[in-house]
C-alpha cells in the first residue's frame, strides 16, 4: 500500500495588489509622512505646493504618481518633461521617488518608474534624467539597476554669501 501524501500546505493569504495611479488630494498626508520618515524632515507646505502644481498638469508632461498596496500609499514618484534646459532636447526628469522602507522589496519603485517613463514616451521624449546626492547609494543603486548611467552633463554649484 502506498504511503499517504503529506497534507497540502495552507493556502498563502491573498496578497493585496500593488497598483500605480495619479496622486489624489487624500494621498498627500501619506506622501508627507513617507517623505518625513525617509528624510527626517516634515515639509507639508512643499508637498501641498507640488500637488497643486501637478494636480492638473499631466497634459504638459508633469506626473505625480503613487504606489498603493490595498488602500495604503507605499511610494511616490514625481517627474516632468523639461524642454531645452542646458541645451538639451526635451527629456523626462525624475524629481523625486521613494518607497516606504518596509515595502521596498515589492517592486513598487520599479513600477512607479515604468509608469512614469510610459508617460514620458507618450510625450515623445527619448531620455530620462535625474540628479541625486553622491552619498545616496541606495537610490544610486536603484537607478543603476534600472539601466540609468552617468549623463553627459556636469552639475555645478556655488555658495551664495549671506
Amino acid at each position: 500500500m502506498a504511503a499517504a501524501s503529506p497534507p497540502a500546505p495552507p493556502a498563502e493569504p491573498e496578497r493585496r495588489a500593488l497598483s500605480i495611479r495619479t496622486v489624489r488630494r487624500g494621498d498627500l498626508k501619506a506622501v508627507i509622512e513617507l517623505d518625513a520618515l525617509v528624510t527626517g524632515n516634515r515639509k507639508p507646505a512643499y508637498w501641498n505646493s507640488l500637488y497643486q502644481r501637478h494636480e492638473e498638469a499631466v497634459i504638459t508632461g508633469q506626473h505625480f504618481l503613487v504606489a498603493t498596496l490595498g488602500s495604503q500609499v507605499i511610494g511616490f514618484v514625481i517627474g516632468e518633461v523639461r524642454d531645452w534646459e542646458f541645451g538639451s532636447p526635451p527629456c523626462g526628469w525624475i524629481l523625486a521617488i521613494d518607497v516606504r522602507p518596509d515595502a521596498r522589496l515589492l517592486g513598487a519603485a520599479t513600477q512607479l518608474l515604468q509608469v512614469l517613463c510610459q508617460g514620458f514616451k507618450r510625450a515623445k521624449v527619448s531620455k530620462v534624467r535625474t540628479l541625486l546626492a553622491r552619498e545616496n547609494t541606495l537610490i544610486l543603486s536603484f537607478f543603476r539597476s534600472q539601466g540609468m548611467m552617468i549623463s553627459p552633463f556636469i552639475p555645478l554649484e556655488m555658495d551664495l554669501a549671506p
